[in-house]
C-alpha cells in the first residue's frame, strides 16, 4: 500500500474498510486457491514504468497455463515474438516493479491483482528456474517476485462469452493482426 493510499482513505474516511481489506484480502504470496487460478487463466493485463515513472500497459496471452507459477512468490509469463517495441521489457530494466491483472470474464467473473518486482530470463537460461517448463515460441520470460495479491471482486466484471479464439494466434498476416485499424499512418501523413 502507498502513502498516497493511506492519505486518501483517511480524507475520505475509509480507512476502517480499507484496514479490513487489507486483513482478509491482501497476501504477500500465492496461495493454493490463486495457484489454480492462475493456471487456468489464457490471458493478463501488466502494468509497468520506466524509471521516471511513465508508464505503458500491455496484454498478454496464450492457452491455458501459459502463466506458470514457480512456488508461492514467483511465477512467469513467456514474452512471444511482437512488434519489436518492448515497451514493457525496456521497463522493467530500468525498473522493476511490476503489476499483472488476471479477470475471469467468463465463468467466475472475478479477478486477482499481483503486485511485485520483475526480472528478464532468456529463454536459454529459464531452465535453471523452471527445469520442466517448455514452450518453443517463447523468446525470453518475465519472473515476477510476488510482494501483493489480492482480489478485484466480481461487482463490476461483465459476464463474455468466449469465442475459443477464432483469431489466428502467431499470424503475421498484417491483415489477421489488425493492421492499420486506428489509421495511424494514415494521420502521420496528414500531419506532415
Amino acid at each position: 500500500m502507498s502513502q498516497g493510499e493511506r492519505d486518501l482513505q483517511e480524507k475520505h474516511g475509509t480507512e476502517r474498510r480499507a484496514d479490513a481489506f487489507y486483513s482478509n484480502q491482501m497476501i504477500d504470496y500465492l496461495n493454493d486457491e490463486m495457484q489454480r487460478y492462475i493456471s487456468e487463466q489464457t490471458f493478463l493485463f501488466i502494468a509497468t514504468s520506466d524509471k521516471n515513472g511513465n508508464c505503458d500497459s500491455s496484454f498478454k496471452a496464450g492457452e491455458q497455463g501459459f502463466i506458470h507459477v514457480i512456488d508461492d512468490k514467483r511465477l512467469m509469463y513467456p514474452e512471444y515474438r511482437g512488434n519489436g517495441v518492448m515497451a514493457s521489457l525496456g521497463n522493467i530494466l530500468e525498473n522493476p516493479h511490476i503489476g499483472l491483472l488476471l479477470i475471469d470474464f467468463f465463468d467466475d467473473q472475478i479477478g486477482l491483482h499481483i503486485n511485485g518486482a520483475a526480472e528478464i530470463v532468456e529463454n536459454e537460461h529459464i531452465h535453471n528456474i523452471a527445469p520442466d517448463v517448455t514452450d518453443d515460441r517463447a523468446e525470453r520470460w518475465v519472473v515476477v517476485t510476488v510482494h501483493e495479491a489480492y482480489i478485484h471482486c466480481s461487482k463490476h466484471i461483465p459476464h463474455l462469452v468466449d469465442t475459443k479464439n477464432l483469431r489466428a494466434w502467431g499470424t503475421d498476416d498484417t491483415a489477421k493482426k489488425g493492421g492499420d485499424y486506428f489509421k495511424v499512418k494514415q494521420s502521420n501523413k496528414k500531419r506532415k
